[in-house]
């Protein structure tokens, strides 16, 4: 009752000492670790709301007494000792770690490296990435027991080294339940495993296989009781007391009332994600530990879908995700982030060559409680999903004793100083990359981290002057411009220490210029032939200066001359090319020997070069063909097409062009690049013809020439074939409407041309090289493109259904025409 400005209030005493936090253990490597505590103490789901009502320290109210009503000042509430408002600041943690597909140990050293840096920073909470614990590409290994015993031992590794310490840690691991395997969350703290909450939508397209080691998990029925798993005796009992944790879809209630709910990678992407029903049950912390892959184009989408989420229910979102190589062709692009009701207020690095990026915020809870309760049609919304599930706390696991807010923990001065303020207004401005600088950077990350895992001291690389391998050369650059950038702030760093390893350097060694390093790890050639040009052998010179690599340049005539003769002597004949009185056979032949001599060549200088420099180890041969080429077969089987990896197979010509004249621009002295990104390209495996050749390409034959289609059109038959799921006759009805200037049986004629040199060549794609995936239109028959390759390549029914639409489409231009001339 308010009288005369007094205050009637309702007085709750405070017990005289607090309880006492449990004792340090000895073993903890962290600061404020807790040792073998007793169990907390767990509601079941529902009971949330009595639980929430008072605690707001970490030191748990026992006991309270009600006191008789007594009519207070405002002038003397806080003398009194009254009960202040519970805090909502909660300082979160999200990561990117660089996990490598089962690497148990290394994983083990970075998630417990990224909850140092969190609890250093006064987070509460610490996310990590999908499946972080064994490494998201472990693939056929999931199917494996090896795998899923592994990860609970990193997680117990985990709690005795004091990860969880005063820090609520959600750790990505596999999950054996009930015979199923599962790709959970596992959510625990102080040393207690408090949810393990299974993935209930899986990634089966692209490059995923989910569905392949996993089951999505689909909840009991309502009223049928909390679900618990079973944990592992060894140590989960016989060191922490705990049998059996819940499991299920459940969200955590603190007791602070802070309310914290997981979404898990794809979960966002479905219509109904899982962040809606979430929100609509008062969930204010929600958590997306992802394994996304970089795409070209794909971060602007991703984050869109999370921004728009918080924007339109409100909410602070957080989003981890793996960074780097974990053993494949994917690199997962980081760029984790926390946003709050539609604003970024913190954002990682999509590419960086660390291991381990933390990023931090301390959001108001009040802030999201307001923005829902703001907005009438999400209040109509929740009011009843609340009541077709019989009340919001329905899916709540309640937690007594668990507190997620500032004011609920005791941290030193040094972490209250490094902790983030809150960002009371505006956001951060969302950083997306140009597709140009995604060229560039991912594959360069990439690469560091394949060569550094593989254990070989550098690259070989055939330069032949063209805009793809000098992409190539351009991107080990770029790589090493990365390295060396944070080699030199951190010399004592892991990524200093890498560097040294693989330039076979001792401490305390770092590279003055990126120059300097691609001296120790890049070797490159030029290897000529009589059809070679000067205008080429000029820029892979200019290129292999700028870059600062190992160059040579070779003839290798007398490898091919001793082929033929070996061919002359056999049979009798010798080959001719077109332009001297050949056949086509005989053209191609001896174009082909030329393309694959250079990789023999080339794995025999990447085996012994490092011996001629009086160096140890290995080199990786990197390949060179683009996206278009493997897409249209223009590329000859086992030539310099065939290598150990290839960072530019899953990037368009058209893509690489603009990098090359990117990295002309904004990294100094490498102003070639500019030329080569505008010269014709051409392969140079026929003789010069002097009268036909130009300035630019040096050479009388080209590429699109001989493909018998541009590049750019080759873009437009990739984007619809893949991405757009078209055969022959869809692809035909499309390109009438975005090629109208042309005639359709010229419309006709390219696409029949494209499909026939696809299907014939699409052999080639069951051997290439293992590639970068970039380009969603990628045509990589190992994992992203399954197809057959044995076609019939006259494509009967699909072409005969073409022309008769081109024979009507003609009777209407025919009219058309006849109209137009009389009109005029």
């Amino acid at each position: 009752k308010i009288e005369k400005h007094t205050y009637t209030l309702e007085v709750h005493t405070m017990p005289s000492t607090p309880t006492p936090r449990p004792t340090r253990s000895p073993r903890s490597s962290l600061g404020g670790g807790v040792g073998c505590a007793p169990p907390l103490p767990l509601l079941s789901p529902g009971g949330a709301a009595a639980a929430a009502a008072s605690c707001c320290s970490a030191h748990s109210h026992s006991h309270s007494h009600s006191l008789p009503s007594a009519t207070i000042s405002a002038q003397s509430a806080a003398p009194l000792g009254l009960p202040l408002p519970t805090s909502s600041l909660v300082t979160l943690a999200t990561c990117n770690l660089n996990q490598w597909a089962l690497d148990f140990e290394g994983n083990f050293q970075r998630i417990l490296r990224s909850c140092q840096v969190a609890k250093s920073r006064g987070a509460t909470y610490r996310l990590g990435p999908e499946l972080e614990i064994c490494g998201y590409g472990c693939e056929d290994h999931f199917l494996e027991m090896d795998t899923f015993r592994h990860g609970w031992e990193t997680l117990a590794k985990l709690f005795a080294s004091g990860a969880t310490d005063d820090l609520m840690c959600d750790f990505g691991m596999p999950v054996l339940h009930g015979g199923v395997r599962y790709n959970c969350r596992v959510i625990c703290k102080d040393r207690r495993v408090l949810l393990v909450r299974p993935k209930c939508a899986l990634a089966d397209n692209g490059n995923y296989r989910e569905g392949r080691y996993f089951t999505a998990y689909r909840a009991p029925a309502k009223g049928s009781g909390m679900e618990t798993i079973l944990l592992p005796r060894e140590p989960f009992f016989t060191e922490y007391h705990q049998r059996s944790a819940p499991f299920g879809l459940h969200h955590l209630q603190c007791s602070d009332s802070a309310t914290l709910g997981c979404e898990s990678c794809e979960e966002l992407w479905t219509p109904q994600s899982t962040h809606i029903s979430l929100s609509l049950r008062g969930v204010e912390i929600l958590s997306n530990g992802s394994g996304s892959h970089h795409e070209l184009r794909k971060l602007q989408t991703r984050m869109e879908l999370m921004i728009n989420a918080t924007r339109k229910c409100g909410g602070v979102y957080l989003y981890a995700n793996q960074r780097g190589c974990d053993g494949g062709r994917t690199y997962y692009d980081g760029c984790a982030m926390i946003v709050v009701n539609g604003r970024i207020v913190a954002q990682a690095r999509q590419f960086d060559v660390r291991e381990v990026e933390v990023v931090c915020a301390t959001v108001d809870l009040e802030d999201v409680r307001s923005y829902r309760a703001s907005n009438p049609a999400f209040g109509i919304q929740a009011a009843r999903s609340a009541s077709e599930e019989g009340g919001t706390s329905a899916w709540a696991l309640s937690l007594e004793g668990v507190t997620l807010t500032n004011d609920c923990q005791k941290w030193s001065p040094e972490v209250e100083r490094r902790r983030p303020k809150v960002m009371t207004e505006g956001g951060l401005e969302l950083r997306v990359p140009t597709p140009e600088e995604e060229c560039c950077l991912g594959p360069a990350c990439w690469m560091w981290d394949f060569l550094r895992r593989s254990g070989a001291a550098g690259f070989f690389l055939p330069l032949s002057g063209g805009a793809d391998s000098s992409s190539v050369a351009a991107i080990v650059a770029v790589m090493c411009t990365l390295v060396t950038k944070a080699s030199r702030e951190d010399p004592d760093g892991d990524v200093a220490k890498e560097c040294r390893r693989v330039c076979r350097k001792d401490d305390p060694w770092v590279p003055s210029s990126p120059q300097e390093m691609a001296n120790c790890i890049l070797h490159t050639t030029f290897m000529g032939t009589e059809n070679s040009s000067e205008v080429t052998l000029s820029r892979a010179k200019r290129l292999g200066e700028a870059v600062g690599s190992y160059h040579q340049s070779i003839k290798i005539d007398l490898v091919v001359e001793a082929i033929l003769k070996v061919f002359q002597i056999t049979t009798g004949r010798v080959p001719k090319f077109s332009s001297r009185g050949g056949t086509t056979a005989e053209d191609l032949a001896l174009q082909n020997i030329q393309a694959r001599i250079r990789m023999v060549m080339a794995y025999l200088f990447a085996q012994l070069l490092p011996w001629v420099r009086g160096r140890s180890g290995f080199l990786l041969v990197l390949g060179s063909a683009n996206v278009d080429e493997g897409l249209r077969g223009y590329m000859t089987k086992y030539d310099c097409s065939s290598a150990d990896i290839n960072p530019i197979g899953g990037i368009s010509k058209q893509d690489l062009k603009r990098m090359l004249i990117h990295i002309s621009s904004e990294y100094p002295g490498f102003g070639v690049l500019a030329e080569i990104a505008n010269a014709p390209p051409t392969a140079e495996l026929r003789p010069i013809d002097s009268a036909a050749a130009t300035a630019e390409a040096g050479h009388s034959q080209t590429d699109e020439e001989d493909m018998g289609m541009t590049y750019e059109e080759l873009g437009y038959f990739g984007r619809l074939r893949k991405i757009s799921r078209c055969g022959p006759v869809s692809m035909f009805n499309k390109l009438l409407i975005m090629w109208s200037h042309l005639p359709s049986s010229e419309v006709a004629a390219k696409v029949k041309r494209f499909f026939y040199y696809y299907s014939v060549n699409r052999h080639k794609m069951t051997t290439i090289t293992p590639s970068y995936h970039a380009e969603a239109y990628s045509p990589d028959d190992n994992r992203f493109d399954l197809r057959q390759f044995l076609y019939n390549t006259r494509w009967t029914r699909q072409f005969a259904v073409i022309d008769e639409m081109v024979a009507r489409n003609v009777e209407v231009e025919d009219t058309a025409v006849l109209d137009k001339d009389k009109n005029d």
